[in-house]
């Protein structure tokens, strides 16, 4: 598979206006061998008539707790966002896997001001999702310190997918990096430290904990 083509680059204020900037997340726990099937539940619940936002990607946990299955949309509005939200709490049978699924997680994000959208289907045969939970206050410089950063690690933010700040919760980011392999991964980190193009100043400060989870789409 190619690289994955997700090049970072600024988009106008007046850009970002008509452009999607919230998210959810959702985490789905099922037994190690029913992601398959959890998968395929999913998609059909998430391209039900009724349903409303864009799903950005589907993937299996490989590194770090197995059996979970993460979901990402798109939403045009909080309102539309929320409807969703509602839609899922109040089923009986949420996103047709309340049969197999063991716990149910839905977060809401908002996309980093600076960054272009999350497209669906952007290719990569191994993802990271990273979430770092923030000291109180840490936001601020940490959105001015990856502003900051992306140009001169182009080599490496070309590999982003999303980053995007939690809108309930305690204060964190969540970032989705896509790759060709683990190798390219480690390559392309690697080679961003050493020129001294990464971490983004300010970042690594206004970090509490950081959790890296490795995925792999799932259901396409």
């Amino acid at each position: 598979m190619t690289s994955v083509d997700t090049e970072v680059r600024p988009i106008s204020r007046k850009g970002i206006q008509m452009m999607s900037e919230l998210y959810e997340l959702t985490s789905l726990a099922c037994p190690m061998l029913g992601t398959s099937d959890v998968a395929k539940a999913a998609r059909e619940w998430v391209a039900a008539p009724e349903a409303t936002g864009t799903l950005l990607g589907c993937w299996r946990t490989e590194f770090s707790t197995l059996g979970r299955l993460l979901i990402l949309r798109s939403f045009d509005s909080s309102d539309a966002l929320h409807q969703e939200r509602r839609r899922a709490l109040l089923s009986a049978n949420p996103f047709n896997a309340g049969r197999l699924i063991t716990a149910l997680e839905m977060a809401s994000y908002q996309r980093f001001p600076f960054l272009p959208p999350a497209r669906p289907g952007a290719p990569g045969d191994v993802y990271e999702f990273r979430t770092y939970k923030l000291k109180p206050g840490g936001l601020p410089p940490t959105l001015a310190g990856w502003e900051a950063a992306i140009a001169p690690a182009k080599e490496y933010t070309a590999h982003l997918m999303i980053n995007m700040y939690a809108l309930d919760g305690p204060p964190r980011i969540t970032h989705i990096w896509g790759f060709e392999s683990l190798a390219q991964r480690a390559s392309l980190r690697s080679a961003a430290f050493s020129a001294g193009v990464w971490p983004p100043k300010g970042g690594p400060e206004n970090v509490l904990e950081a959790v890296s989870v490795i995925a792999m789409p799932e259901g396409e």
